[in-house]
């Protein structure tokens, strides 16, 4: 076929051409050049435009010897099933990859799959006829061998040799790439030993059918195009090579993190509880438990931080008041959408002790303080400084509070009535310094919220749980945690130097041998960003100061006790999963876009599939945990897909800027007012 118009042309008498598919192959086209050459005998090549561009010395000797270059698409698509845009781009590289490698471009094509005349379907019909239209001719065969199913020598000489009649053409069909050839190459050397003898000649399509040559030279624009192609794919197949490793080592971690986090996430539940029986247990009058007799040392070890242990000073008298006297601190810039809610919601609550709220205006040039003043309650003092951004502003209220437990929260944050119970309960024990609790995101109701929703559940808090019983909490979060004033103290205060503060904070704390805990049932709920612009600026930010504070406490990898404990495990962890994958997923993820397109799909069609079940299954564990409903679930796929890439850029931009010494000011989203129109009225988890 060539034109568009059917011409049907046979081999002549005693005229074989011996064509080989899916090549130019490294290992196997240069031997079966050696074996031609040997005997005299060319043949018909119908190439990979890819391969051509990976091997264009061996296209070059193809040529040069006699022999001729045939189209076999650019990446082996099925023509029949693929849109006509797609056939005619894999032709099109195939030509520019064939100018780079030899300077020509080639009439012949043979669409893969395909084989005689009689086996075309209608959709295979078609995908000729266009090909045919744009100037090709398209070869077919009148002997399939097969060879690519490696049935043996004998079978395949058979096949090329079937039917055979005294004096008859053909045109074979073999393959020089895709596996092992040495069948291939044995069958060929029989194929001319047998038929030589007879008279036969071995040569090319297109003498033998008395056409002009198959090879067109192109002019030098044509070649520097092709040139860039080529040496484009070259430089792409050793990336590919690199990103498949990186694409494999990528799901390994990925894998092996999920199976890290749920059994930890289990042992953190158990631990809770126990801990929780225990502290139940000793708030009995006289510390005796159902059956009248003085409860047993059952602490959880180490590790959970039991506030009974014997033998240890200081650890065998109980706490003199069970609920210390607090100090809650809600730094404050610009909240006036939220502030009222959230100071109403610090003073209803069920906590025993007493608690004093002190409010501190870093500078807000909005209603913030007058809001405050407003509500003229008399547990609640309100501070006005200039602008110093939130460490200043912590630390100032920080110096004010008279108690020795100090809770700290961002001025978005609404509390439960419990919450301030749950949250302090852990510094019962001596060897505590710090309490995380946990996030909830409040305004969960669109795509953006329930994405926010997840991350909160499955990546912080199942993160947090096996921080807490690794004993390397890298972060307790500005909207909710509890702190001792001496381990305040004891690293100086709230640090000013990094943009996350929380994360600084707790590391110091850390390197104390203080152990900094995480408290499920401590809920706190916050607004998170509304837009995609705000929630950028947000994660920046918390990226790019986590990173100045794992550069900070670096040393603590190389020092002993607590603080080597939690520079070797939590700050590993995190230059791992949170700095140098997500600076190398988007190329990852590149790689199996290019896959899906170029390559075999089913392989990261699969590795999509496997990983998107199992953080399926690690979610709805993780919301069970903290007792949410699954239903958010269904937004995970896409989550995956669109809301990772954007964190993933984050992760990128912040590693320039931190290599580019760039500064970054500290500075707050945009609020809209979730919890405005209700104040003091405590939210429930959305259903």
């Amino acid at each position: 076929m060539a034109g568009g118009t059917l011409h049907s042309l046979r081999m002549p008498a005693k005229t074989i051409a011996l064509t080989f598919d899916d090549g130019p192959d490294p290992e196997w086209t240069p031997r079966l050049l050696d074996l031609l050459r040997r005997r005299g005998a060319r043949a018909t090549f119908f190439t990979i435009g890819a391969h051509i561009a990976e091997n264009p010395g061996l296209t070059r000797r193809i040529l040069r010897e006699g022999n001729e270059i045939g189209s076999h698409t650019y990446t082996h698509i099925d023509m029949a099933t693929a849109p006509a845009w797609r056939n005619r781009l894999e032709l099109d590289l195939t030509q520019r990859a064939l100018a780079g490698a030899a300077g020509v471009h080639t009439r012949l094509m043979r669409m893969p799959y395909s084989s005689g005349p009689d086996g075309l379907t209608d959709a295979e019909w078609r995908a000729a006829r266009l090909a045919g239209g744009d100037g090709y001719v398209v070869v077919l065969t009148d002997r399939d061998t097969e060879d690519w199913a490696m049935p043996g020598t004998a079978k395949i000489v058979q096949s090329a040799l079937a039917a055979e009649r005294r004096g008859e053409g053909a045109v074979v069909m073999l393959h020089d790439s895709g596996g092992d050839r040495t069948q291939t190459l044995a069958a060929v050397e029989q194929i001319i030993e047998r038929l030589q003898p007879q008279g036969y000649r071995f040569t090319t399509l297109t003498e033998a059918l008395r056409m002009p040559a198959a090879e067109v030279p192109v002019p030098a624009r044509e070649k520097a195009v092709g040139w860039t192609l080529v040496t484009a794919q070259r430089a792409a197949s050793t990336l590919t090579g690199a990103l498949g490793a990186l694409f494999g080592l990528a799901g390994v971690l990925y894998a092996a993190r999920l199976v890290v986090l749920l059994p930890f996430a289990h042992v953190h539940m158990r631990r809770v509880r126990g801990r929780r029986r225990g502290r139940r247990i000793r708030g009995r009058p006289g510390g005796a438990d159902r059956s009248g007799e003085a409860p047993g040392r059952q602490g959880d070890g180490p590790v959970c931080g039991s506030p009974i242990l014997p033998g240890i000073p200081g650890y065998d008298e109980l706490p003199p008041d069970p609920f210390p006297p607090l100090s809650v601190i809600v730094p404050a810039y610009n909240e006036e959408a939220g502030i009222a809610a959230t100071v109403m919601s610090l003073l209803d609550t069920d906590y025993p002790g007493a608690v004093e709220v002190i409010v501190v205006d870093d500078g807000s040039t909005d209603r913030t303080a007058e809001i405050v003043q407003a509500l003229g309650l008399p547990r609640v003092r309100l501070v006005r400084k200039g602008n110093g951004g939130k460490p200043s502003a912590l630390n100032a209220g920080v110096a004010l509070a008279g108690t020795e437990v100090l809770v700290l929260v961002d001025g978005d944050t609404v509390f439960q009535r419990d919450t301030l119970r749950h949250l302090v309960a852990p510094l019962a024990d001596p060897r505590v310094g710090a309490v995380s609790g946990n996030t909830k995101v409040a305004n969960r109701g669109g795509i953006l919220g329930r994405w926010q929703h997840i991350e909160y559940v499955i990546g912080f808090n199942l993160d947090r749980r096996m921080f807490d019983v690794l004993q390397c909490m890298p972060t307790v979060p500005g909207a909710i945690g509890a702190f001792r004033r001496a381990a305040l103290a004891r690293v100086g205060g709230v640090p000013g130097d990094t943009l996350a503060e929380d994360t600084d904070l707790t590391m110091a704390i850390c390197r104390t041998g203080l152990r900094v805990v995480y408290e499920e049932k401590a809920l706190a709920w916050t607004e998170a960003p509304s837009s995609l612009r705000q929630l950028w600026r947000q994660r920046y930010r918390w990226c790019y100061g986590t990173m100045q504070a794992m550069w900070k406490h670096r040393r603590s990898v190389f020092e002993r006790g607590g603080s080597g404990r939690f520079g070797r495990r939590c700050l590993t962890y995190l230059a791992v999963f949170q700095v140098l994958l997500p600076l190398f997923a988007p190329a990852v993820d590149l790689f199996a876009l290019y896959g899906l397109v170029f390559l075999d799909p089913m392989t990261p069609i699969l590795m999509w599939t496997v990983f998107a079940a199992a953080q399926t299954a690690a979610g709805a564990y993780a919301l069970w945990l903290d007792g949410e409903p699954i239903r958010p679930l269904w937004t995970l796929p896409l989550q995956q897909v669109v809301y990772r890439q954007l964190m993933y850029l984050v992760v990128v931009q912040s590693v320039v800027t931190a290599l580019l010494g760039a500064g970054l000011r500290w500075h707050t989203i945009r609020r809209t007012g979730t919890f405005a129109d209700a104040p003091g009225v405590q939210p429930t988890t959305p259903r």
